[in-house]
């Protein structure tokens, strides 16, 4: 315990732990951000009506992405970002970057089936009700029926988060400190993996539970506005 109190503390092991938290939430919370864009849009045109060819077209590429990305290993996405997207474009990704975008990408396929559920939850009379009052198909959508969807699903979008959060502890694959590897860090420098490993297990906890008590407080502002 004293030997990994020293390397934390005194040996700045505490400064890796800060990096490594911040890039943490900051994969998780923009790769949510990414994820409930492109899930929205991917939801939208699973449940619009086909009467164009672009949104067939847009709907079948729409799961082919989905089935690629729900299909195959986070840690393999993250690797083919980092090693093979840059190397067949002839550009370069910064680390956070590729965790950002992939995490976002991920993200989308679930959240799409998630909101396209949402979107089914609202009853079909709101849609007819919005139209009935001169909105056309796109403004009802985000007027009235996708308002309505969020609310639903907003306990599924918060469990989503929570997933992020802790699937980031396989983001050191690229060479991203995040706060696994910042604590593997730590244990490689004394040994002491028991307590790294615990303290460590402890932040997760501690996050994934403001997670969900954050959630909670929303879930229950929105029920009370509601009310009124």
């Amino acid at each position: 315990m004293e030997v990994f109190l020293d390397s934390l503390i005194n040996k700045n092991g505490y400064k890796v732990v800060l990096e490594g938290l911040r890039n943490t939430l900051i994969i998780a919370l923009l790769g949510l951000i990414i994820g409930i864009i492109i899930g929205t849009f991917i939801a939208i045109t699973k449940v619009v009506p086909k009467e164009k060819l672009i949104w067939k077209i847009l709907d079948k590429i729409s799961s082919v992405y989905v089935a690629f990305f729900r299909g195959t290993p986070l840690v393999v996405q993250l690797l083919i970002m980092y090693y093979v997207v840059p190397f067949v474009l002839g550009i370069n990704l910064n680390n956070l970057l590729v965790g950002i975008l992939v995490f976002g990408m991920n993200s989308g396929a679930y959240i799409s089936e998630i909101m396209r559920a949402g979107i089914l939850s609202v009853d079909h009379g709101q849609m007819e009700a919005g139209r009935s009052l001169g909105l056309n198909y796109r403004q009802t959508m985000f007027k009235i029926i996708l308002p309505q969807a969020v609310k639903n699903i907003l306990p599924t979008l918060g469990n989503e988060f929570i997933t992020l959060i802790k699937e980031t502890s396989i983001v050191g694959y690229v060479a991203i400190i995040d706060l696994t590897k910042a604590f593997n860090s730590i244990s490689a420098r004394n040994y002491e993996y028991i307590f790294s490993y615990l303290t460590l297990a402890a932040i997760y906890l501690i996050l994934v539970l403001g997670i969900t008590l954050l959630i909670r407080i929303l879930e229950r502002r929105l029920r009370a506005s509601d009310k009124r």
